[in-house]
């Protein structure tokens, strides 16, 4: 009976003293297993902190600072295992491995997720701003890590991949501090283009939120049919009107203006041909001024079928 328990009493006393050899790196990997959760939460308060400073969505703000914690657990997991002398090369491998076949079959989601992210640590816009992408234009309702949300100008909410958002050139209306408004305008060609220039200079002056820097500008751009045509530049602060604002309240200074100098601005040539035949009939009573091409035909004046 007592040689039969030899051997198992062997085992044992190599295995007592194995883990008496291995106690100490035992307790020392515990010890920084520990101390690495402890820094993992402090990591995560802190990364939390700093994306609430650049969204208020909690969804993005939860899942980056939980996968920033669990990214630094599986770090300090790797290291205590290391420290007791456990093979990690394996594992890995395997590991490796199988997040290539899952991140080949989810490609398209892992990219709108990465673009997320980087979307979320670069800031190119904010939540509340203003922003063209992918031909649409609205302001941003959320930034989740899969799409972006925007309302767009007439009312649509629009869910646009985070992916498409980080590859395409993105408009951020809303970090523009001064905006250029251009107006189009035309004047006719017996007007002095220097009063022209002047008076329209004078009827922005009034337009709220106008920088003096840089000044207003008018250039006369080309001769059309019938017309001197003409474009206003000038610059507005976004933080005290909107750019539709002031380029309402711009065509409407400048008409006045331009309407109470005399400046004219004529109108088609079709409009003006039926205005003077119409005058013409009304001057002679309905009567046509010049007699008929053809006397055997009978016609008839347009304003007597009007009247009768």
């Amino acid at each position: 009976m007592t040689e039969q328990a030899q051997p198992l009493l062997s085992v044992l006393e190599q295995l007592v003293v194995d883990f008496l050899n291995l106690l100490p790196s035992l307790i020392a990997a515990l010890v920084v297993f520990i101390i690495g959760l402890y820094a993992a939460s402090i990591i995560r308060r802190v990364v939390r902190k700093r994306l609430e400073q650049r969204t208020k969505n909690p969804q993005p703000i939860d899942l980056i600072s939980q996968i920033t914690y669990w990214l630094v657990v599986l770090a300090v997991a790797v290291i205590s295992l290391q420290m007791v002398g456990f093979n990690l090369t394996a594992f890995l491998a395997g590991l490796g491995i199988a997040g290539f076949a899952i991140g080949f079959a989810l490609q398209d989601v892992s990219k709108n997720f990465i673009a997320g992210l980087l979307l979320l640590i670069q800031q190119p816009f904010n939540v509340g701003e203003t922003i063209e992408v992918s031909g649409y234009t609205g302001q941003v309702l959320t930034i989740d890590i899969r799409a972006t949300q925007l309302r767009t100008l007439d009312g649509r909410i629009v869910l646009i991949p985070n992916g498409d958002v980080f590859v395409k050139p993105i408009t951020n209306f809303s970090q523009a501090k001064f905006r250029r408004i251009e107006i189009n305008s035309a004047v006719a060609y017996k007007s002095d283009p220097a009063n022209v220039r002047q008076t329209a200079v004078q009827a922005i002056s009034a337009i709220p939120g106008l920088r003096d820097e840089p000044t207003p500008e008018v250039w006369f751009k080309n001769f059309g049919s019938t017309t001197l045509d003409l474009i206003i530049y000038y610059w507005i602060d976004t933080s005290q009107t909107t750019l539709a604002a002031a380029k309402d309240a711009g065509v409407e200074a400048i008409k006045e203006a331009f309407e109470g100098s005399e400046i004219g601005m004529p109108s088609t040539v079709q409009t003006d041909y039926l205005n003077k035949s119409l005058s013409r009939f009304c001057s002679y009573g309905g009567q046509q001024k010049n007699p008929p091409r053809y006397p055997g035909r009978k016609y008839s004046s347009p304003m007597r079928n009007i009247s009768s």
